[in-house]
């Protein structure tokens, strides 16, 4: 029995890590779709009229259905009922449909058609949503964006899908192995297609000189196809390891309406919900906007239309460059010997400057942003293995707390006095930028793991359900916040380059000192219910 163990995929190295790399790579692709718009924000205002409230609108549709459909529940349930490799396709096939009914929606062959007609003159009051004031249309609002949300709410259920789903499989071919390794690694390669978002959704909108937003979209289809072909390639593989092991397939104790009473009244539940949606509202709707937001204060100069700084090649080779910056920083951190350890890490930090030299050379917001996960990759194993053997985790979310005050306080008020100096006002971004991320690595490495201790062990399952759902009200709220008060501080401005960020980063800013207070408010409440939040996770 024994040596039939030995045979099974799950005991090879390489393809545990295979199955990894293949679920890695759909949420990958994910993510990059998921902001495909994001760096390109200018160009649909001048190309399809969407002003900053019909961005914000559509950016937020993502996680409307999960939000008040509960489809985050469905998918739940899904999971639960059918497994994880049915779901994973299923997931995959789920964002493919939406992604494909995004990218019809900004293309040209959708401008003057009967669908466009219909969108106009529809879906401009939704029965109580409009009461409520929580719809995802508004009369007015352009065609293309209605349908754009329609599919966007479509790829917001199979992504959700696909997240909890990814977690579910990392358990299901690690356990007992290196599963904090490669749920890690599954993180930072996800952090990763933020950044090819950023680097290449302009290059594709740009590519031949001729502006086209469809371009962006219909690469970001592309890879959602890509996707869906790692989906089925790792449904054959699980379906192989549970005929080996002559296993059913795992399934987590489904979410019961009866459990809500119960979490609901827990005041733990409440600090660390609550400090979830907070974070993540001021990071998530932020990055939908941070290119704008740097063309917008930083004075950019395009350089020559013949010059090297212009070509697509230079696109390619500071994407290289920004993989060998993750590579190089995520592998440094696993190295035993300590030449190689510093050497990996002396190469990483040599390759962030030669990439930061490149973004300034050419004198574009969008590769100046895609630092933004880079540090994130570097330090996430770093601050997680420093949880688990030194705690501190309610000391991490009150400095990460700090840092994100300061960050978005630095881009509504100090970045802006740069804005006449080329070189200080792209320094500023790009320290600005960096420490963000950072913030992005410090809390979800402290929030996360503080859960089991902080809630029942025989509801921690459906509390983290319900946290999801709540930190999905963030996310769907905050870029549509954004968009109007962009807007209303910003009246009669038509040059998608000339807004006045202040008022949106200030709100941001705020989401920080509220998750500033709640994180002292938990340190006390772990003092006085020695919860263990600043003990470490091994002892």
């Amino acid at each position: 029995m024994s040596q039939a163990i030995q045979k099974t995929l799950r005991d090879s190295a390489g393809m545990r890590w295979t199955a990894l790399l293949l679920l890695a790579l759909a949420m990958f692709c994910s993510y990059i779709f998921m902001d495909i718009l994001s760096p390109i924000k200018d160009l649909m205002q001048e190309t399809r009229g969407w002003d900053s409230t019909a961005f914000g609108t559509m950016q937020g549709s993502e996680v409307f259905l999960n939000v008040f459909a509960f489809f985050l529940i469905f998918a739940g349930i899904i999971l639960d009922k059918m497994g994880v490799r049915f779901t994973a396709v299923l997931s995959a096939v789920v964002m493919l449909v939406g992604a494909v009914i995004k990218w019809y929606a900004v293309s040209e062959s959708f401008m003057g058609s009967g669908l466009e007609q219909w969108f106009t003159d529809n879906l401009n009051y939704i029965p109580l949503f409009d009461e409520l004031g929580v719809s995802p249309f508004y009369e007015g609002m352009p065609a293309s964006a209605k349908f754009a949300a329609s599919g966007f709410m479509i790829f917001g259920c199979g992504c959700e899908m696909a997240g909890i789903t990814v977690s579910r499989g990392i358990v299901k071919w690690f356990k007992g192995r290196e599963m904090a390794l490669a749920m890690g690694s599954e993180m930072a390669l996800a952090r990763l297609g933020v950044a090819t978002c950023m680097i290449f959704s302009p290059f594709f909108a740009r590519l031949g000189g001729h502006v086209s937003v469809t371009r962006s979209v219909a690469f970001g289809v592309v890879l959602m196809c890509i996707a869906l072909i790692m989906t089925i390639v790792y449904f054959f593989m699980d379906r192989k390891l549970d005929a080996q092991t002559g296993e059913a397939e795992e399934k987590d104790d489904p979410f019961k309406v009866s459990d809500i009473g119960k979490i609901l009244s827990d005041g733990g539940f409440w600090l660390v919900a609550l400090l979830c949606v907070l974070y993540y509202s001021a990071i998530f709707p932020f990055q939908k906007y941070a290119v704008n937001m740097l063309q917008c204060n930083l004075t950019l100069t395009p350089p020559a239309a013949d010059s090297f700084w212009a070509s697509s090649e230079v696109t390619i080779i500071q994407y290289v460059i920004m993989l060998i910056v993750a590579a190089a920083g995520f592998a440094s951190n696993f190295q035993k010997k300590a030449n190689l350890k510093y050497g990996l890490l002396g190469l990483s930090i040599a390759a962030l400057v030669v990439y930061c030299y490149m973004g300034f050379m050419r004198q574009s917001a969008e590769s100046i942003f895609a630092v933004f996960p880079l540090l994130a990759v570097l330090i996430t194993p770093i601050l997680g293995s420093y949880v688990d053997h030194k705690g501190k985790a309610a000391s991490m979310l009150v400095l990460g707390s700090l840092l994100l005050i300061a960050c978005h306080l630095t881009f509504a008020f100090i970045l802006p006095l740069f804005k006449g100096s080329a070189v200080g006002g792209i320094v500023i971004a790009y320290i600005t930028i960096l420490v963000l991320g950072s913030s992005f690595s410090l809390v979800p490495a402290s929030l996360w793991p503080s859960v089991p201790k902080l809630v029942d062990a025989k509801v921690i399952g459906s509390a983290y359900a319900l946290i999801f759902w709540i930190q999905n009200i963030g996310l769907w709220l905050f870029p549509l916040l954004i968009g109007k008060v962009l807007d209303a501080t910003n009246p009669g401005v038509t040059d998608p380059t000339q807004f006045n960020y202040t008022a949106p980063l200030v709100m941001l800013a705020c989401l920080g000192v509220a998750a500033l207070i709640l994180g002292l408010v938990l340190k006390v409440v772990d003092r006085k219910r020695g919860l263990g939040l600043e003990e470490p996770n091994i002892k």
